[in-house]
């Protein structure tokens, strides 16, 4: 076929196609562009969504950390330790009184009768107070307990005796002897554990 039309129509169409395909590709990237645009920009609104959510974790379990207050509860359990250790400590060295008492009463004269017991602060040594019948009863007493063969003291020392017989005419005698116990004392947990 024989194209007969001038040179200038030719060429209006042959670049009318080229805009055509031009256009074409100017859409085509403007789209390409606004397709680039909208992942970019959902990208970084899902990115600060993530980290904000993110600050917001860690914040609640900072406080958390801080309610639960993990220092002080190192700090309470360091003190439930030391009451522990304190607690031991204080049951090695207490008293068996039931069996105390028993042997005690055994050592004690016929005329004599115990009245009172007070514990040293360092559970070492025991005051005993008694009244007895005389003088020699008394004095018997500190020597029945200070006696090795009890094994109950290792020393047993004479405070003060007085005798009024104005007070109670068959006890006039008081008597406060203090004693130390028996390093091999039956009659004390720590003694009675290691058996």
């Amino acid at each position: 076929m024989i194209n007969l039309l001038p040179p200038e129509l030719k060429d209006q169409y042959l670049y009318g196609r080229r805009n055509v395909v031009l256009r074409r590709w100017a859409v085509a990237l403007g789209c390409g562009l606004l397709g680039v645009m909208v992942v970019t920009f959902g990208g970084v609104f899902l990115m600060q969504n993530s980290i904000n959510t993110y600050q917001k974790q860690v914040a609640a379990s900072e406080a958390t950390l801080k309610a639960q207050d993990l220092e002080g509860t190192r700090q309470h359990a360091k003190e439930i330790t030391g009451s522990i250790k304190l607690a031991t400590d204080v049951l090695s060295r207490e008293i068996l009184f039931s069996q105390l008492l028993t042997q005690i009463a055994t050592v004690i004269p016929a005329n004599a009768n115990l009245t009172e017991l007070n514990i040293s602060t360092d559970k070492n040594s025991i005051e005993l107070k008694a009244i007895a019948a005389s003088y020699a009863s008394a004095t018997q007493l500190q020597v029945n307990l200070a006696d090795p063969d009890n094994k109950i003291f290792s020393k047993a020392d004479i405070q003060s005796i007085n005798c009024d017989e104005s007070q109670d005419p068959r006890y006039p005698c008081a008597v406060t002897i203090q004693a130390l116990f028996n390093d091999e004392n039956p009659y004390l947990f720590i003694n009675k554990d290691d058996k």
